[in-house]
Order: C-alpha cells, then sequence, then structure tokens
C-alpha cells in the first residue's frame, strides 16, 4: 500500500484502528454529526436563548446553561463569557442597608453641615473637634495591599498567609480638630466605654485639653462630632454635653464615614502599625504617639 499510495496512504496503526472499527459494525468512514460544535451552536438564536437565561437568573451556572439548551459546557462558556462578556462577581459585603428614612436623614444630615459651612465658612471648621474610638492590638496583621513587591513577570508569585490580630489591645480614644491632635486617652486595662466612662472623659479629659492646647475655643462653643453609638447618645453624656456648653452635630444613623476618625485616621495608623508586634499596653501607647506626632499639619485637615 506505501508503494501504490505513497505518503498518503494510512498508519499501520491507523489501519488497525479502522479493522476494529469495521469488526465493532462501523461502516461509515465520514464522521458523526455533532451538534455541540461551535459552528453549529454559537448561532444569533442559541445566543438570544442563553441571554434569557443569565437575564432571567444571574446566579445560573454554564453547565446549567449548557444542560437546558443541550449544548457542550466549552460552547456555553464561550457564549457567556466571550460573546456575551458576562463576568460573575460576588456581592460585596456592607455593614447595614438603609432604609429610604434612614436615606433621607443621611441627605439631611449633609446639607445641614454644608449650609453651616457656606454660612460661617473656616470658622465653622475650626470650631469641630471630632472623636471616636478604636482599638490597637498588640500584633497588627500586615495588610495585603502593604505586602505589594515589583517582580518581573518570570518571578515566582509572592504568598502571604492569613493571620488575625492579637487578643491583647489597648483602647485608644481620640479628639482632633484641623490642627493636630488634642487628646490621645487609653482606657485602663479590662475597662469599657460606657455612658459613665465617656462622660467623665468629655468632662475631666477632654475639656481640659482644649483649655490647654486651644486657647479661646471654649468661648466660641465647640462643635463635638461623633458617632450614634450607645454610649454618645445616652442621656448621661447628652446632659454632660449640654453642660459643657458643647454643640453636638447631628449625626444620622449607620453612617459611620460622616465622622471621618475611622477612615482618615484610624486606617493609616493601623497599616503603620501593620507587621509590628508589641509586649505591652505602653509599648503600643508608645508608638501610637509617635506616629500621631509624625504626620504633618495638613493630614488632619
Amino acid at each position: 500500500m506505501k508503494v501504490q499510495y505513497g505518503d498518503t496512504c494510512l498508519s499501520l496503526h491507523q489501519v488497525y484502528e479502522w479493522t476494529r472499527k469495521f469488526m465493532n459494525g462501523i461502516r461509515s468512514v465520514t464522521d458523526s454529526p455533532r451538534p455541540g460544535q461551535a459552528h453549529q451552536v454559537v448561532t444569533p438564536e442559541t445566543i438570544a436563548a442563553v441571554e434569557t437565561i443569565v437575564m432571567e437568573n444571574r446566579r445560573v451556572t454554564v453547565n446549567e446553561v449548557a444542560a437546558h439548551l443541550d449544548m457542550s459546557n466549552g460552547s456555553a462558556y464561550h457564549i457567556v463569557h466571550d460573546v456575551l462578556q458576562f463576568h460573575k462577581l460576588s456581592a460585596r459585603w456592607v455593614p447595614r442597608q438603609l432604609t429610604a428614612e434612614l436615606k433621607e436623614r443621611r441627605v439631611d444630615a449633609c446639607q445641614e453641615l454644608l449650609k453651616r459651612f457656606e454660612a460661617e465658612g473656616q470658622g465653622f471648621l475650626g470650631r469641630t473637634v471630632t472623636g471616636d474610638e478604636t482599638r490597637v492590638h498588640y500584633h497588627q496583621p500586615e495588610t495585603k495591599n502593604a505586602s505589594k513587591e515589583w517582580r518581573h513577570t518570570s518571578s515566582p508569585k509572592p504568598k502571604k498567609f492569613r493571620t488575625k490580630p492579637s487578643a491583647e489591645n489597648v483602647v485608644l480614644t481620640l479628639f482632633w480638630d484641623e490642627r493636630r491632635v488634642i487628646l490621645e486617652h487609653y482606657m485602663p486595662r479590662w475597662n469599657t466605654v460606657t455612658s459613665a466612662t465617656y462622660a467623665e472623659l468629655l468632662k475631666n479629659h477632654l475639656r481640659p485639653a482644649i483649655k490647654s492646647k486651644r486657647r479661646g475655643r471654649l468661648s466660641t462653643r465647640v462643635l463635638l462630632q461623633h458617632d450614634n453609638a450607645r454610649p454618645y447618645t445616652a442621656r448621661l453624656t447628652v446632659t454632660t454635653i449640654q453642660d459643657l456648653s458643647f454643640e453636638c452635630l447631628s449625626h444620622p444613623p449607620y453612617s459611620p464615614d460622616l465622622v471621618p476618625s475611622d477612615f482618615h485616621v484610624f486606617g493609616p495608623l493601623k497599616e503603620a502599625m501593620g507587621g509590628k508586634s508589641f509586649r505591652s499596653d505602653e509599648e503600643v501607647q508608645q508608638a501610637v504617639h509617635e506616629w500621631l506626632r509624625s504626620q504633618p499639619k495638613d493630614f488632619f485637615f
């Protein structure tokens, strides 16, 4: 056969293969029809059918699409990803779902702050004192973003194992304004923030700190900005604020971004503490104090 037909002749392996097929009853030498092939399945009608399925159920899987339309998984994947350009994304976790009423209150609070700023100008910001609390751990894991390194495409990818903050921590309560930190206070070990401790902090620590570091500020009526945590909105705290002649700026529920400590100060602070380990409360406090003092004046503005 090689002499007769040359290079176009079947190989010995193919001869054996076709012999086996003929012995098993196969008489046709043409390929059987394959309805799942891309060139037969990827039609405008099929694409429209896949799009309808995806739009009706955004969580449908490629396997379910393929089974529903009787096509191969490869064709279904090609239509969903390459033709229709769909990409499956996970939902983003948010701390709270705001109702229509809460959204209205949030808009009202923001508009009120803007109107006061337009009316009072820089004096409004100068009288505002922002306060909040956070926990600073003995060991704060380094963030994924902070561990970025320059590497070539051929370099092995670095690995970072997930770790948790240590149980040992100190509770920091920070009050600051447009100029710098006014009060850096640490809660005694095993104590928690309550309305009584917070009222005592305002009366015996914050007011003297403002009087010492911001001369004349008390006479212009301090604008206190904090969130609506229970210790901050309790009756004892409200009475103490009134007795101190402070004015508490409005703050709608579940709106932590309107009090900038969490986003503007505590986030960079914990990023700076990432990867470091401390052995005592004093070491944590010293590290936090040095970091706060090292920030430029415009950082708090």
